[in-house]
């Protein structure tokens, strides 16, 4: 088990299970420029680690995150570096939500409070969202006249279909869990005092099952979205290739031979 880190991003690993915590609980978990460096180097270390076999990403106080910090945004923006604003797209929110949805784990968010504009972004990256009753989404962008960022334009419409998504964004408006977890933007919605166990559960789960599987599903499921149905065809194959050749798949087959549980090691 590894200590957690200290500062605005809290990072620690615990028999397999990353947990990565935004940690600005007076700034509602907004992301300033250090807090997104801090974000994207935990993102990636996570994705690196073979010891990591899933990652939850979730917020502390009450909130998860409420995006950009806009008190950082108006002070740069009132400066001589304002062109830096406009950078933090390619630099910062692009690099996190790439690294986030496309390692080859799962990946779990435990939303404690608002998720809003890119905190809500995040959230929808990820492979499951397990949400206290008291969180909910908001996709605030339009509110300070921006277009929408850290991949919400691609995933929101393929949870909740184009129409809907557009009315969201143009249209911001906080999501309670109830109507989130009708729309498919929440897996589970549970009680705010039992979102830690739900979410340790769930993550446990994962972490024990057979993670390269889990991972080669999560690609194949993402190269689809932008593929024709050959190449994703072709895409699985060369999954199915990956994964049969795994040790947790002779294991797997052996158990189920003898009729016994198969252990799982991520590889």
């Amino acid at each position: 088990m590894t200590e957690p880190t200290p500062g605005t991003v809290r990072y620690d690993v615990n028999e397999g299970v990353a947990t990565i915590t935004l940690n600005r609980p007076d700034a509602m978990n907004g992301l300033d420029v250090a807090t997104k460096e801090a974000l994207l180097d935990a993102v990636r270390r996570a994705a690196e680690d073979d010891d990591v076999r899933c990652l939850v990403l979730t917020g502390s106080g009450r909130a998860f995150c409420v995006g950009q910090d806009l008190k950082e945004h108006i002070t740069i923006l009132e400066s001589s570096d304002a062109e830096s604003l406009f950078r933090t797209v390619e630099e910062h929110y692009n690099p996190i939500v790439t690294a986030l949805a496309t390692m080859p784990k799962p990946v779990v968010a435990a939303v404690n409070g608002v998720a809003a504009g890119a905190g809500a972004s995040l959230a929808f990256a990820c492979d499951f969202r397990v949400l206290a009753e008291t969180a909910g989404f908001n996709l605030a962008f339009t509110g300070v006249a921006l277009s929408c960022d850290t991949g919400s334009s691609w995933t929101l419409p393929r949870i909740v279909g184009r129409a809907k998504a557009l009315e969201l964004l143009y249209f911001p408006r906080t999501l309670g869990s109830a109507e989130s977890l009708e729309l498919g933007l929440a897996t589970t919605v549970v009680p705010a005092e039992e979102l830690e166990g739900e979410v340790a559960t769930l993550a446990r789960r994962l972490a024990d099952g057979p993670t390269v599987s889990y991972g080669a599903i999560r690609r194949s499921v993402e190269f689809s979205a932008s593929h024709d149905f050959a190449e994703s065809l072709a895409f699985e194959g060369s999954m199915m290739t990956l994964t049969g050749s795994t040790e947790d798949h002779r294991n797997a087959v052996d158990a189920f031979v003898k009729k016994e549980k198969p252990v799982y090691r991520g590889r």
